[in-house]
């Protein structure tokens, strides 16, 4: 299934997409909290909603000038979207790189110290191998991994939300319909899109599959959805213990303690560390990418190790900054100021050429 054209073409950009924005934030719902359920569970939806169409707006756009340019790493779709400001692009995703590794970091030594009582510096080791051994392999390994991932944990997440529809349903229908008249979902949805789709260059990879703008925008479109789908599993599953659950570091684990059920806690447990390694691939083998274009135009092939060295050494010095700020502060305060950068530097000029280019230009 995974090899075929028509999975390749539609639903792996999505795929690829979801596994790097999921990561430690978004996949232990502390991402959720901060932009949507603080806004009242009918806000949360709202926004979440909002943040759906930007999303698949702006990758299908996306998608099509990437496929148009030939570009398969950032650096190039840049520097054809930007010209020679193309490194303000760069500076904010190195920037959105660390971060997100950041949290990711603080998160997985946290999961493993619930999950087994390790210390979480051994989380942080597991973590940096597992991102180190598959930006060695590349591309087609990554593929394989981020689709078989993206299978699992949409049963998984699918079964959160069932479990606690089954086990509080009164609850869930009692809070899903307030709405607080003062939040402000608009903003909340337009800024959680504005940094996660930012993200979407590091998926240019997977781009080469696409041949026609009709699969670019379709692509695109589909993407953003799967990029949400499990985002609102979760926050549904999450409002059975609202507002109790707004204070957590790991709300989705605060509410799987709630249901009872260890075995669905340790399933998602797993699959949420899986998600942790998948962020981490994702964003550092974008800017593995981005060098690797560099030796291709030079007529030479990436040495694996340096691969691993640059994984190594981002991930490092991400690890630090999230020990020393943590993962509640990271989200609060880091995000918020970056969203509006990938606005200014991507979603704006994508959207501006990209309407030019599919609505004023041959095929």
């Amino acid at each position: 299934m995974f090899q075929s054209a028509t999975f390749q073409k539609y639903l792996l950009p999505g795929f690829v997409f979801q596994s790097i924005i999921i990561g430690g934030g978004y996949g232990t719902g502390r991402e959720l909290i901060e932009w949507f359920m603080s806004q009242g569970p009918i806000g949360g939806l709202l926004g979440m909603l909002v943040s759906t169409i930007i999303m698949g707006v702006v990758l299908a756009f996306t998608f099509e000038l990437g496929r148009h340019f030939h570009a398969f790493d950032y650096r190039v779709f840049m520097q054809k979207l930007l010209g020679k400001a193309w490194f303000a692009f760069e500076i904010t995703y190195l920037a959105m790189l660390v971060l997100i590794v950041s949290v990711m970091g603080s998160a997985a030594g946290e999961l493993l110290n619930r999950m087994l009582g390790w210390p979480e510096l051994a989380g942080i080791i597991v973590l940096i191998t597992a991102v180190g051994w598959m930006s060695f392999y590349g591309n087609e390994l990554i593929e394989k991994v981020f689709s078989l991932w993206s299978v699992v944990l949409y049963l998984t997440f699918f079964g959160v939300i069932a479990a606690a529809l089954f086990m509080f349903s009164d609850r869930i229908g009692e809070v899903i319909v307030q709405f607080d008249p003062e939040s402000n979902w608009v903003m909340s949805g337009i800024k959680y899109a504005g940094y996660n789709v930012g993200l979407a260059p590091a998926a240019f990879f997977v781009l080469r599959h696409l041949e026609t703008r009709k699969e670019a925008m379709t692509s695109g479109l589909i993407a953003g959805m799967l990029g949400m789908i499990p985002a609102l599993f979760v926050f549904v599953g999450m409002l059975a213990v609202y507002p109790e659950v707004l204070g957590e570091s790991i709300p989705v684990d605060f509410l799987l303690t709630t249901l009872g059920w260890p075995w669905l806690r340790v399933l998602f447990q797993i699959v949420l560390f899986g998600t942790l390694i998948e962020t981490g691939v994702g964003v550092i083998h974008g800017f593995n990418e981005r060098i690797a274009g560099v030796y291709h135009q030079k007529g030479k092939e990436m040495p694996r190790g340096l691969r691993i060295g640059i994984a190594a050494i981002l991930l490092l010095i991400a690890i630090f900054l999230a020990d020393a700020i943590g993962i509640v502060d990271l989200i609060a305060k880091g995000y918020g100021t970056l969203t509006w950068l990938y606005w200014v530097v991507f979603l704006l000029p994508v959207l501006i050429l990209g309407v030019r280019h599919v609505f004023f230009s041959q095929r």
